[in-house]
């Protein structure tokens, strides 16, 4: 069973949704690849982990690096997009990698020569967990906002809150 939660984040509704053990889904209302990983019936209900969720979006939301570690996602994808997700996961708040990088990255881990940065470009974009997993931190190989499955606009705003938060603590 799959448990939707819809938080009004500062820029729309988010669709929170999780199995009995993790987050699964987490998607701007309307984007792109929206729901397209959550198999299963899914019934509107509040649990203790969208709980979980939504008071690390409040905190992120006000500008706060909030941890994950208590946080359990299984983003559903094969092993290539699996291999991205957790590149992605190890930008560091405030900061931004292009698509080059995750791709070089993604050669270094798999131990081969190099990697497609069209084929990284559309494990970001089918990212099915926004934001936690930050796919908004992927940008073009000379700084571009380049595409973002939630929107550009909503990527630039997301941008600018961390970069805010991170040029004030430097």
């Amino acid at each position: 069973m799959n448990y939707l939660y819809i938080y009004s984040s500062p820029l729309g509704n988010i669709h929170i949704v999780c199995d009995e053990n993790s987050l699964i889904g987490l998607f701007f209302e309307g984007q792109k690849y929206f729901f397209d990983t959550i198999k299963g019936e899914v019934i509107e209900k509040k649990t203790a982990l969208t709980d979980m969720v939504v008071e690390w979006l409040e905190h992120y939301f006000k500008g706060e690096n909030p941890s994950l570690d208590d946080i359990p996602l299984a983003p559903d994808g094969s092993s290539f997009r699996q291999d991205v997700w957790q590149i992605l996961r190890t930008i560091p708040y405030g900061e931004v990698r292009s698509y080059k990088d995750i791709a070089l990255a993604v050669a270094k881990k798999r131990e081969i020569a190099q990697m497609s940065f069209q084929a990284v470009g559309q494990a970001v974009g089918h990212n099915p967990i926004s934001i936690l997993i930050p796919c908004h931190r992927v940008v073009g190989a000379n700084g571009s906002l380049t595409g973002y499955a939630g929107g550009v606009e909503r990527k630039k705003k997301l941008l600018e809150l961390e970069r805010k938060k991170a040029n004030d603590h430097s």
